[in-house]
Parts: structure tokens; C-alpha cells; sequence
């Protein structure tokens, strides 16, 4: 069964961004490629399983096995050894990306505390980071469960050639932005 999300965007986003931009070919209207997600954790250093809490929190929070991220070069100040894991991250193509972002809009974003919109965080190449204070907003997560808080950062990434044109992509499939 095809994701809601999916569905709307051939049905609806691609025809109201072909009209808005003036494309030709319906080949010319942005897409969401990826969603990105990952979660830096500094606390590694010292405690080595944080790193396996955060991977399988992002598992059960992606649908999607997470992974390792390690570090690339040594910080003394940070007592940071070349290849030590320090996050954790897990890349969402196609169908499960639907499927996030839909979980995201609808079920996750609305129980932040005083949520006032997505900050518009756009990187001039058409994508979108936004950070997330607490991982317990998704409704996955067992909070009872839960070895620490921490936050992560959600990237999506498009093909759109402006932050227009993917703001209007974006908005289009109902993501709250700020004003």
C-alpha cells in the first residue's frame, strides 16, 4: 500500500508546484530524496554503551536499522580518539521516508511542548535541517524505557535548485514551518 504522503504529492503537490514555478514537465517539480536523521553523542567518551542505547532508539524510532558513527580524527581537548563511536545515524529513502515524515507531522510534532512551528533552518541548496531537543516525542519510544534524553537532528534533503522552491515543496506537504 502506497504511503499517504506519496500519494498526495503525485496527486496534488506536483501539480500546484508546476502551476506556482511554471514548470513544463512534471519531471522539472522538486522531490524529497532522503530524510536523514542522526544524534550526536558526547557522552560516548566516557561511557561506551550510550552510543548502543542511541542506535537502537534510532532503530525503533526510523523503522530502519541505525548506525555507528565514528569519529575522524583525534581531539585531546575533548579526550576523543580517532574511531571511537560518537553517534549515531540512518538514512530514509522511499517508501519509509513517507512513512517518517507522515509519523513526524501528525504524531511526534504536535506533542512538543509550546510548539510554534519548524524554524526555517534552510542550507541555500534546497534542504532543511531541524533539530529536536527530546527523542520521547515519538510515540515509539517507551519513555519508562528510556536510558537518557537527548535530542537529534532531522535532515531533509531534496533536489530543488532554491530554498523556495523547496520551502514551497515542504509546506506543500504540510510541514509546519514559522512564519
Amino acid at each position: 500500500m502506497e504511503p499517504t504522503l506519496k500519494k498526495n504529492y503525485k496527486e496534488k503537490v506536483v501539480p500546484a508546484l508546476m502551476e506556482e514555478f511554471g514548470y513544463t514537465n512534471k519531471m522539472q517539480v522538486p522531490r524529497l530524496e532522503k530524510i536523514v536523521l542522526s544524534q550526536g553523542v558526547g557522552a560516548a567518551v566516557s561511557d561506551k554503551k550510550l552510543v548502543q542505547y542511541a542506535v537502537e532508539e534510532m532503530t525503533i524510532i526510523a523503522g530502519q536499522m541505525a548506525v555507528m558513527t565514528k569519529s575522524k580524527k583525534d581531539v585531546s581537548n575533548f579526550k576523543l580518539r580517532k574511531g571511537m563511536p560518537i553517534g549515531a545515524r540512518v538514512t530514509l529513502r522511499g517508501e519509509r521516508m513517507y512513512e517518517f515524515m507522515e509519523r513526524l507531522f501528525v504524531s511526534a510534532l504536535p506533542r512538543v511542548r509550546d510548539f510554534q512551528g519548524v524554524k526555517q533552518g534552510f542550507d541555500g541548496r534546497g534542504n532543511l535541517t531541524m533539530g529536536i531537543k527530546e527523542q520521547i516525542i515519538f510515540p515509539e519510544i517507551e519513555i519508562d524505557k528510556v536510558n537518557r534524553i537527548a535530542g537529534m537532528d532531522i535532515t531533509f534533503v531534496t533536489n530543488a535548485n532554491t530554498d523556495k522552491e523547496s520551502k514551497a515543496l515542504l509546506k506543500a506537504f504540510g510541514m509546519p514551518l514559522k512564519k
